[in-house]
């Protein structure tokens, strides 16, 4: 079987405890972070145990900025089509074009019956579904300007279209039996089955049906998406087609996409540790292991690591790798170091991306809300330039541009204090509301002794959060001794910023017990701002370079 050629996509498949809600959408922002493209939830509407679908999904897509969200899948027999057209093109309009529609023809039947539902037959079940998508179709403005359709389950005669949704959302169908299949293949976008309800050595057969009843549609194989919720487990002694380490992780779904023409793997965890690590190690890898074999270019082997193994340390050119540019150079000093000018006032860049990396530090701009400074800027190590000429895998760029990511998270949730402070003094939020709500942040509970990075991109490996031995920074000190200055500066400003942000939380507590106010407040939010700014530019400056040369997992 062949690949179909569709670009990949990586999600998560979340469960929605109803009493652990706040952990769901922690759960969905948490995908979002590592870079993943796409969450889903499960839908069962009949079990009180689980939070709405469409409700969840509705909250997650106003809590992130870029994954889709989609439900996996929805339940048609208790979610009319016409309303259910209109709940995902609403959706889809108010997130800017991010919903897709996992639909699948229903399960579970006695508790579908017992709560107002029908109780269909295998056949019957099919006919509906088919039925349901030209209806959801046509109200979508697929097939002019109103809609009928005259079924054996649904009627809609006339129906008015709207409102059309804000970019083509995609049909994904769950389905394993002959009929079904035929279905997705002469009318749905995309085949979404689950890992476990069926083998992997059943995939060319699946795939067969769905692609002759395809052709005899007239349309092509291609067109329909192959995706695949998955399970597994990390590390030594797992069972089932995925387990092991996350570069056998990565081989394994590469082939299903290179082989089976999978393209979009959705892991069903609610483990936190997993999705960081599936984003993180599996991911790239995946990318980069399929843009090879696309290229016709031979992959790099990995060693024990995961990392790129070569004769010399180099990753061999390939046709991801990016070629460094004069254009994307920093300006360099006299030494060949990235010049860096700037005064004890403040350590500011300017945004450039390093030579052949394509990642972009964040800079710092100089602005300051306060006049209390915490450490000398001036007094910052540098560590060494890049090499000239070096080119980065996808892989390695990845694990460069992860760390702006995690620091943008960090700016994101600073925005958010000072909005919670603005609403304190001007009386619109309490101050316990707003202390609640800051420690909840990953800003208040990241452990700075190991950097904003390690938190989210180590896995934890004890119930008391203890990062494994082979942590960033001295990670980066064995693999290349010439930053050992700039990994103890910033161990020394994470020890800092720790300090200013129980200040911060001090603050709040007199706030509330009348031995402070709000004047107190904005000055330790303000030094917050100039110290935790300035510190992870400084840290981008350094370490993204470092991070994806040397491989740290």
């Amino acid at each position: 079987m062949a690949d179909y050629g569709h670009d990949l996509l990586f999600g998560t498949f979340l469960t929605p405890h109803a009493d652990r809600a706040d952990e769901v959408v922690a759960l969905a922002r948490l995908t979002e972070q590592v870079g993943l493209d796409l969450v889903t939830v499960q839908d069962h509407p009949y079990q009180p145990a689980f939070l709405d679908a469409w409700t969840l999904l509705s909250v997650i897509a106003a809590s992130t900025e870029r994954v889709r969200v989609s439900p996996n899948v929805a339940n048609l027999p208790l979610r009319p089509p016409a309303v259910l057209a209109r709940s995902a093109a609403s959706l889809d309009l108010l997130s800017g074009g991010r919903v897709e529609l996992g639909l699948g023809a229903g399960a579970f039947w006695e508790a579908i019956a017992a709560n107002g539902g029908p109780h269909r037959t295998p056949a019957e079940s099919v006919a509906a579904l088919d039925e349901a998508i030209r209806i959801i179709r046509g109200l979508w403005g697929q097939a002019g300007r109103s809609v009928r359709v005259e079924g054996s389950h649904y009627r809609v005669t006339g129906a008015k279209v709207g409102p059309r949704p804000a970019h083509d959302v995609g049909i994904w169908v769950g389905a394993y039996k002959p009929r079904m299949l035929r279905l997705v293949g002469r009318a749905a976008d995309g085949w979404l089955p689950s890992l476990g309800y069926l083998q992997l050595d059943q995939l060319p057969e699946l795939n067969a049906i769905i692609d002759d009843s395809a052709t005899r549609a007239g349309r092509s194989p291609g067109d329909v998406r192959r995706l695949l919720n998955i399970t597994g487990t990390f590390g030594p002694g797992g069972s089932g087609p995925l387990s092991g380490s996350p570069e056998e992780w990565a081989e394994r779904l590469a082939g299903l996409t290179l082989e089976h023409g999978i393209s979009t793997f959705i892991l069903g965890s609610d483990d936190p540790t997993d999705i960081r690590r599936f984003g993180a190690e599996v991911v790239p890898l995946v990318r980069e292991l399929v843009d090879a074999a696309r290229a016709g270019t031979p992959a790099p082997p990995t060693d024990g690591a995961g990392t790129s193994a070569t004769t010399d340390g180099a990753v061999p050119p390939t046709d991801e790798a990016v070629p460094a540019t004069d254009g994307a150079a920093r300006s360099a000093g006299p030494d060949g170091r990235p010049d860096r000018t700037g005064s004890p006032a403040g350590d500011h860049t300017v945004a450039r991306e390093i030579p052949g990396l394509g990642v972009t530090p964040t800079p710092d701009d100089g602005h300051r809300h306060s006049d209390t400074a915490v450490w000398d800027e001036s007094t910052r190590p540098t560590g060494p330039a890049p090499e000239a000429g070096r080119r980065y895998s996808a892989r390695e760029r990845a694990q460069g541009q992860h760390l702006v990511d995690v620091h943008d998270h960090l700016r994101q949730e600073l925005t958010q204090v000072r909005d919670l402070v603005d609403q304190v003094e001007a009386g619109t939020l309490g101050v316990a509301a707003a202390r609640s709500h800051i420690n909840t942040m990953t800003l208040r509970q990241n452990n700075w002794t190991l950097g904003a990075y390690c938190e989210s991109y180590c896995r934890v490996v004890t119930t008391h959060h203890t990062i494994e031995d082979a942590t960033m920074l001295p990670h980066l000190r064995r693999a290349d001794p010439r930053l050992a200055p700039v990994t103890r500066r910033l161990e020394e400003e994470h020890r800092v910023i720790h300090g200013v942000i129980e200040a911060v939380d001090r603050a709040l507590v007199d706030l509330v017990s009348g031995d402070g106010d709000v004047k107190n407040l904005r000055s330790a939010v303000d030094l917050l701002t100039d110290t935790l700014l300035s510190h992870l530019s400084y840290e981008e400056r350094e370490l993204v370079e470092p991070l994806a040369r040397l491989s740290f997992h």
